[in-house]
């Protein structure tokens, strides 16, 4: 290739190691582990930034010298014998010893672990705790000690309680164990305290953030694409329109044919929100060589199915100077590289995700498990979460032609197998179709490439069969489709031609028309939908559960 790429094992190392010195790995990890990631850092100065200098200044009273959670199950054994102040929220409380004492189960959103706090008669506020319920929230002053009890390095022996504010254990919704998520949709302003989506929100973190690492450890730059837009990159016509023409219910300006006066508008044209940064980041790849924009886009596609949005985020690199294979190369150490960062830095929260998915018993559908039965190899879902993560950073992604994975399809078809949608050259494949190629036929990701050019986009470039396009998409099993990408088209004539085929004005794209006539350049590019790499690293089933505010058909709360 002509981009050198850094080795997945030395950006898993990068993960690892970074992970290690910042001190995030959780109190489920052996003691061995903990003392390796020390090592690894021996000989490292972990400086303070000016806030945490100012913090550890300030009086042990006082909230700003609160210690996180997070940092007390990073190294619990540091802190034995000391005292230190900790802010949270409570999740549970029980009395002990005919109410001569209580134990407080606090949580402050850091980590998915809990402190385990005790509070005896001699602690001052300890007559305040008996009326307090979940989700009430203290400050507690005590002296960090070895916990006794099973599964939890570290408890905290109060010196002083302070009730920052009460939650009436009746009418906190919270209250109580096992909420579905279902109901946890009902109380969005309360579910980021539930223990999973809590669990959720700090991968989301994670993952966001390894995102940045992985493109700028490859030399990417970040490029901030706009919102509003008068391009429809998809050309599906499913965009949220942007205008000020309205007054009450109807346009105020209109044309003596009654249609919106455009011309008197604030863009004084017709506006969307965008439906993709890409249009926007090739332009600063033709400058900048590797970009890449991570943002919110919207549709307006009337679905309520669940993996569909109207507002969601995606991420978007594009390349120049590099060609399909390239551009697979970088997605399949993409994926890899966030997943790792997530089972390193989140090992906690991973045992809570996994958990909970172990009680939902989530039936395998039967054609699902006879096939899987049929290749000798174990259900992708009855693996454990974090095993089948670990199962994508090791796996080889096998690659195939669109035409072949038909061919592969249309072999099952005839040895028995039942797809919902029947199956030939040229369709649009469906969840069902990735999924038996990833899950059954070659039982790994799987990369498929040269679609039909008849069902991609206008940009993708025209391969020389004049049938298909450069393009890509990377299956997972379980979902199928996780990423989509492709060559771009960077040959001005062929690109009029194929705008014109998808019923596009090339009048309207003359700015990015303009790319290819002036210094055009081949390059490569595609897109991750970040809520569905959310779900599918958490293991959430419903993509409205893997985004803070979900924004779909009749709801835009908050």
């Amino acid at each position: 290739m002509s981009r050198s790429l850094k080795s997945i094992d030395a950006l898993m190392a990068e993960v690892e190691n970074a992970a290690a010195c910042r001190g995030t790995s959780s109190s489920s990890s052996s003691s061995s582990s903990s003392s390796s990631s020390s090592a690894s850092c021996a000989g490292k100065t972990q400086h303070r930034s000016p806030v945490q200098e100012e913090a550890a200044a300030a009086p042990l009273g006082s909230l700003r010298r609160r210690t996180t959670i997070a940092i007390l199950m990073a190294a619990p054994s540091t802190f034995y014998g000391k005292t230190v102040g900790v802010g949270g929220w409570i999740r549970t409380v029980r009395a002990g010893g005919g109410n001569k004492f209580f134990f407080v189960k606090l949580y402050d959103g850091t980590t998915a672990d809990e402190l385990q706090v005790i509070v005896d008669s001699s602690a001052k506020g300890f007559h305040q705790i008996e009326k307090l319920g979940n989700g009430s929230s203290l400050f507690v002053i005590g002296e960090i000690v070895q916990s006794p009890a099973k599964g939890q390095p570290i408890e905290m022996k109060a010196h002083e309680v302070r009730i920052l504010g009460e939650s009436d254990p009746v009418s906190y919704p919270l209250a109580g164990k096992n909420h579905t998520l279902e109901y946890l949709r009902t109380i969005q302003h309360f579910r980021p305290r539930s223990m999973v989506l809590g669990a959720v929100s700090r991968i989301r973190n994670t993952l966001a953030f390894a995102t940045h690492e992985f493109f700028q450890n490859e030399g990417f730059q970040y490029v901030h694409t706009p919102l509003i837009t008068c391009s429809d990159c998809e050309g599906a016509g499913e965009m949220f329109q942007v205008t000020t023409l309205i007054k009450g219910d109807e346009f105020h300006s209109k044309t003596l044919q009654g249609k919106p006066d455009y011309a008197k508008d604030f863009f004084k044209k017709p506006a969307f929100l965008t439906v993709s940064g890409q249009l926007n980041a090739e332009i600063y790849a033709t400058a900048l060589a590797s970009v890449y924009t991570f943002g919110p886009t919207f549709r307006a596609e009337p679905s309520m199915t669940r993996r569909h949005l109207s507002e969601f985020w995606m991420i978007e690199p594009e390349i120049a100077f590099a060609d399909l294979q390239e551009n697979m190369c970088i997605a399949e150490n993409f994926l890899k590289y966030v997943m790792n960062a997530a089972l390193t830095r989140n090992p906690a929260d991973m045992q809570v995700l996994e958990k909970f998915e172990a009680q939902q018993h989530t039936e395998i559908p039967e054609e699902e498990k006879k096939a899987a039965e049929r290749s000798g190899q174990p259900h992708w879902r009855s693996l454990p979460l974090r095993q089948r993560l670990q199962n994508i950073i090791n796996a080889k992604f096998a690659r195939v032609t669109y035409t072949e994975g038909i061919a592969i399809l249309e072999k099952a078809v005839a040895a028995g197998h039942q797809f919902e949608v029947p199956v030939s050259w040229g369709m649009d494949m469906g969840s069902e179709h990735e999924r038996y190629l990833c899950e059954v036929h070659f039982r790994a990701p799987t990369i498929v490439i040269n679609y039909p050019k008849a069902i991609k986009a206008f940009y993708m470039r025209e391969n020389d069969d004049k049938k298909t396009v450069a393009a890509m998409d990377i299956l997972v099993p379980g979902v199928g489709e996780i990423i989509g990408g492709s060559q771009r088209e960077e040959r001005y004539d062929v690109l009029v031609s194929r705008m014109i085929e998808s019923k596009l004005n090339p009048e309207d794209y003359s700015w990015y028309l303009d790319l290819m006539k002036y210094g055009t350049v081949p390059h490569s590019g595609f897109g991750a939908g970040f809520e569905r790499l959310v779900c599918y690293t958490t293991g959430i089933d419903h993509i409205r559960d893997a985004i803070p505010f979900p924004r779909y058909p009749g709801h835009a709360d908050f």
